[in-house]
């Protein structure tokens, strides 16, 4: 199986929060992010593995600061890890308020990824090649939720 660089598959999206996207109090819902994110990371994924990826888990979320109507939201997303068929790929949220130029980091989440074939079936997805000294810990990290997520789910309920 072939290899690829992190840089192969990065991916930055940009969305405006318009009034839909928010409650009665102008800020954005958490729902609406994550929705986008799965987005992301779905790009992100297809571009290391292919078009048949599909969202696994979302290892965790953190809400840091919230997000108002009028805000550029930016999503940076990189795969950090890969498995036999899984990808964890994170992304990093910022919002922008046009009236200042300081952007705010406002979630960080991890989605695990699976690429399947045309049945459904894991299907085995190119390594990752992490090149930057940021890139090799990302790896080593990913590598260790993944091992505790298989754990988990080896426990019963």
């Amino acid at each position: 199986m072939s290899s690829k660089t992190v840089k192969a598959s990065q991916t930055e999206i940009n969305q405006l929060m318009l009034p839909n996207h928010a409650n009665m109090a102008g800020t954005v819902y958490g729902g609406t992010i994550l929705s986008i994110a799965d987005s992301v990371a779905y790009v992100c994924a297809a571009r290391h593995a292919g078009p048949n990826c599909v969202t696994v888990s979302v290892d965790r979320v953190d809400f840091r600061e919230s997000i108002r109507i009028g805000e550029l939201v930016t999503f940076k997303a990189a795969v950090n890890y890969v498995g036999r068929s899984s990808m964890e790929i994170g992304i990093k949220i910022y919002s922008e308020d046009f009236k200042s130029p300081a952007k705010k980091h406002t979630n960080s989440c991890y989605f695990t990824m699976v690429s399947v074939d045309d049945k459904g079936r894991p299907r085995e997805v190119p390594r990752l090649e992490p090149e930057t000294e940021e890139e090799k810990r990302r790896f080593r990290e990913g590598e260790e939720r993944h091992r505790a997520a298989r754990a988990r789910l080896k426990k019963p309920i």
